[in-house]
């Protein structure tokens, strides 16, 4: 074997060469055998959670101009989908956006305002999928590689948590896992779904568990009530069959499978069990507020679950817009402001806000052009960053000209990114502790990238 810095000389070359290749490359990344040199041991606890919005989320409708120009632009673009400007809640970062340019957010959105402006939030603007560094010119000149299958709702979603397209093995968020996870006394709730299966959060060493947003633990029931119609005998008989050891390989990791299962709802459940009552109300009726407030529980027993380091992913679905936007939208919108503020406040309630980072992603963003009472697919778009580490009240990156065939306009009002999926990720990767020499292990195309840390996180 080499010595690990030689074997991590040859594994950066590789994945340079991966990344210069574009996202379409397949992730042949053996992060298994260089995970040992992230391997430290953790004296707090840190955690990512995931919000994505399936569907597509309109930025542009998400994060809105607020000065007289700009403004304009917007209202003259978005025709009957443009927010009345008096209706809007401008933003003041600490440090002003260049020139005029101000922004403001929906009515809808208040309580993220709120967290903005207590320094909890931050806004990222216009992130996408990039392999390169891209511009209008390069892109309509195609002199540079371009993220594959763009504007595919399946693909782009797969692009964004594993930087490439449908049918991906490896997400980031399993990745960063995969580097953390010795941290953990217990591996299994490393990387841990609300929203059922997702390649965001699988690994090669660790992979995503499943959690139910109601109840927590996904018991097997036959097992875990100790009876199998009526019969105890028969209980223990299946849980035996199930768990015996085995020989043949494919038996074996079934045996395996159904052992962690068992194992790990079991240790879930008991833990829940003793989670401290919260007083914070989350919103009824609320998807993805149940999914936030079963997150927090969860948090709040990580000392019993063994863990120092977790990423969960939630969701909220709804954002493919084509039709009907100006009356679903701003409810989604709602949804979303609603379940992020009831779930900032049981963190302070819990003493874990400085240790927890909330972030939003999408699909990609929808168009600037409006089809009549909806947007199509776009690419770049805005996003929130919140939690008591993220240094807030500022917006990261560069707002873009809203203006149709404008400099980052590629066509039909779809915004080329200007801030990469790549960077913005690295940058929570950096917070959770990968190490710089790292972040291309999990973010192969992030050496194309001058900047690879964005400044949103002390």
């Amino acid at each position: 074997m080499q010595p690990l810095n030689a074997s991590r000389r040859v594994f950066l070359r590789q994945v340079s060469a991966l990344s210069l290749a574009g996202s379409a490359a397949p992730f042949a990344l053996n992060l298994a055998s260089i995970g040992a040199a992230s391997a430290s041991t953790a004296a707090d606890y840190k955690a990512l959670v995931c919000v994505f919005l399936y569907g597509a989320n309109d930025a542009h409708n998400t994060v809105v101009p607020y000065d007289a120009a700009g403004y304009s632009t917007y209202a003259g673009v978005r025709g009957a989908l443009a927010w009345p400007q008096a209706e809007l809640i401008p933003l003041a970062p600490a440090t002003p956006l260049p020139g005029s340019q101000q922004v403001a957010l929906p009515a809808a959105l208040a309580p993220l305002a709120a967290l903005f402006d207590a320094g909890r939030c931050a806004v990222v603007a216009n992130v996408g999928p990039l392999v390169v560094p891209t511009d209008r010119t390069s892109f309509s000149n195609k002199s540079v590689p371009l993220p594959p299958k763009l504007f595919s709702h399946n693909d782009q979603q797969s692009v964004w948590q594993a930087s490439v397209p449908e049918g991906a093995k490896f997400g980031w968020g399993g990745r960063i896992g995969d580097l953390l996870a010795s941290q953990n006394t217990n591996q299994l709730f490393t990387c841990n779904s609300l929203t059922g299966n997702a390649v965001f959060l699988s690994g090669q060493v660790v992979q995503p568990f499943q959690i139910d947003p109601a109840q927590g633990s996904i018991p097997f029931n036959a097992l875990t009530a100790g009876s199998l119609y009526g019969s105890t005998t028969g209980a223990s008989a299946l849980r035996a069959s199930l768990t015996r050891a085995r020989t043949h390989l494919m038996e074996g990791d079934l045996r395996n499978i159904n052992q962690r299962s068992i194992d790990s709802n079991t240790a879930l459940a008991a833990a829940l069990a003793v989670a401290p009552a919260l007083t914070t109300s989350f919103p009824a009726g609320s998807t993805l507020a149940t999914q936030l407030a079963m997150v927090a529980k969860i948090i709040s027993v990580s000392a019993e679950l063994g863990a120092k380091r977790q990423v969960f992913m939630v969701s909220l679905g709804g954002f493919d817009t084509h039709s009907g936007q100006d009356t679903t939208h701003s409810a989604l919108l709602g949804q979303l402001a609603g379940a992020i503020d009831a779930f900032q406040k049981a963190l302070v309630e819990l003493n874990a806000a400085q240790k927890v980072t909330l972030f939003t992603a999408s699909d990609f963003g929808r168009t600037l052009t409006v089809n009549g009472d909806g947007t199509d697919h776009g690419w770049g778009g805005h996003h929130f960053v919140v939690g008591g580490a993220v240094k807030g009240k500022q917006v990261v990156g560069s707002y873009p000209d809203l203006t149709l065939n404008g400099p980052t306009d590629a066509g039909n009002g779809r915004l080329i990114p200007t801030t990469a999926v790549e960077q913005y990720a690295a940058t929570l990767a950096a917070w959770m502790g990968v190490s710089t020499t790292d972040i291309p292990l999990i973010l192969p195309n992030i050496v194309n990238f001058p900047t690879h840390d964005l400044g949103f996180m002390s």
